[in-house]
């Protein structure tokens, strides 16, 4: 099947209305598939005044901001509107990568049209929950999200250990990998700035520990917090430097020692250079079904500590790229950190192994494979209507 045959109907909880990693992999597959001819229109909620200006044709859906999270909204219903523009589109696959209303009633839409429907996985919501004192909802989230899945063709996730944890939920039996890339003409250790550092008041001797993404809870920041009072009451040398923002950052700054460093959200090759100027990155999150950000340290040569989770799984391997630790614990965690501090061999030989693997993710070849789950999935249904 040619690309040009390829008509899309992409639908997103957040296209581009808040910076994410999820939604900046959306919109880099779109560059990919409009640069390779496939017809693609974009379905998502959208703001006056979004993070950056999308990839594609963006339609907007109707939403509402989250109570309490008002920096995102939920779609919540596929208008007359959307439909009238979805049917003069005549997409012949859906693709839906948020889990929320309007993904199950365009899945509903494609069944009802004899189309085929895919589902790409990028957060694992349902982790989200105990952030919130709501892990009873848990196992209410989950049979939803099996009954929205198992409906879908197939799953397209970022990592062989997120696939591990959906297949035992029962999600879906089709699921293939597609992975991430990262931007190594953005992310590369030539974006190390000492003088910079300097500026923050780092010194040359001191191990900057980062923390990297939106400052919200779902990141694990009381799971970073804690591992770095380990640290303060063993009286290990290091500073802590913050890149990002978010509703959260208040929190943070209460539960990190006085003297961290929060450089805010950061772009581009500021962002690049705020990451390269560390010396370790430190990812307390399980919600990732990939991890962008490991994937960005790594191409700039930091070695990774990390909570063993869906994602990081994929990404480091424990001894050679980095370290890892079982979920909670937090002397572990904060013993990798010591052992990097006691051994910048290791540190230095463990982040040159993550520069290597970083060098092997090419997003082209990654989004080719959603490409041709899109021809698969056309084709089959084409037999099956045959």
């Amino acid at each position: 099947m040619k690309p040009q045959e390829i008509r899309v109907a992409l639908f997103s909880g957040n296209y581009n209305y808040v910076r994410d990693g999820a939604n900046q992999a959306l919109n880099r597959l779109a560059e990919y598939l409009l640069r390779q001819g496939v017809n693609l229109r974009v379905y998502s909620p959208t703001v006056d005044e979004p993070a950056f200006e999308p990839t594609g044709d963006l339609v907007s859906v109707p939403s509402f901001p989250i109570p309490g999270r008002g920096e995102y909204r939920f779609a919540f219903n596929l208008s007359k509107g959307v439909r009238d523009d979805l049917e003069a589109f005549k997409p012949n696959i859906v693709h839906i990568s948020s889990p929320d209303f309007v993904a199950a009633k365009a899945v509903s839409w494609a069944r009802d049209h004899d189309i085929p429907a895919i589902a790409s996985v990028h957060t694992r919501f349902e982790t989200y929950l105990q952030y919130y004192h709501m892990d009873f909802l848990e196992p209410v989230l989950q049979s939803w999200l099996r009954r929205l899945y198992g409906r879908c063709e197939a799953l397209l996730v970022p990592a062989p250990s997120t696939a591990d944890v959906l297949r035992e939920q029962g999600m879906n039996d089709k699921i293939q990998i597609w992975a991430r890339g990262v931007d190594r003409g953005q992310f590369n250790p030539e974006r190390r700035d000492m003088e910079w550092r300097r500026g923050l008041g780092i010194g040359d001797d001191e191990m900057a520990i980062a923390f990297l993404g939106r400052i919200v809870m779902e990141k694990g920041l009381d799971v970073f917090s804690e591992t770095i009072e380990v640290l303060e009451k063993k009286g290990v040398a290091h500073r802590v430097l913050v890149i990002g923002e978010g509703p959260a950052r208040g929190w943070f700054e209460e539960h990190l020692p006085d003297n961290a460093v929060f450089v805010g959200h950061q772009e581009g090759p500021d962002l690049a250079r705020a990451l390269a100027s560390a010396d370790v990155f430190l990812n307390p999150s399980i919600t990732e079904t990939f991890g962008n950000v490991t994937l960005e340290a790594m191409a700039c040569e930091l070695p990774v500590v990390a909570i063993a989770a869906t994602g990081t799984n994929s990404l480091v391997t424990p001894g050679q790229t980095g370290l890892v630790a079982p979920p909670g614990e937090i002397e572990q965690l904060a013993g990798h950190l010591i052992a990097y501090q006691n051994d910048p061999a290791m540190r230095a030989a463990h982040g040159a192994a993550g520069l290597a693997k970083a060098k092997t993710m090419d997003w082209d070849s990654i989004n080719s494979v959603v490409l041709d789950a899109y021809a698969n999935a056309i084709r089959a249904r084409e037999k099956v209507n045959a």
